[in-house]
């Protein structure tokens, strides 16, 4: 089991919207610490809804295309 926090995060994009779990790592303490990390390209979902529809175990969201995210 990785370390760290794990939080429910809602993430916006353009064309979907995506709620899931988010890991914060052991070093860090919010989720915007860990998302604004420059080395990092993507954010990792885990039992995400996709659009209020759809399931997936996991989802990598490209940061470029992020309009907002809020911890839930």
């Amino acid at each position: 089991m990785p370390e760290g926090k794990k939080v429910r995060i809602r993430v916006r994009t353009a064309s979907c919207v995506y709620v899931g779990d988010f890991l914060i790592p052991p070093m860090r303490n919010r989720v915007s610490d860990a998302i604004n990390e420059e080395q990092r390209l993507f954010i990792s979902l885990t039992d995400v809804v996709i659009d209020d529809k759809d399931r997936s175990d996991f989802v990598a969201v490209n940061k470029n295309l992020i309009e907002s995210i809020a911890q839930l």
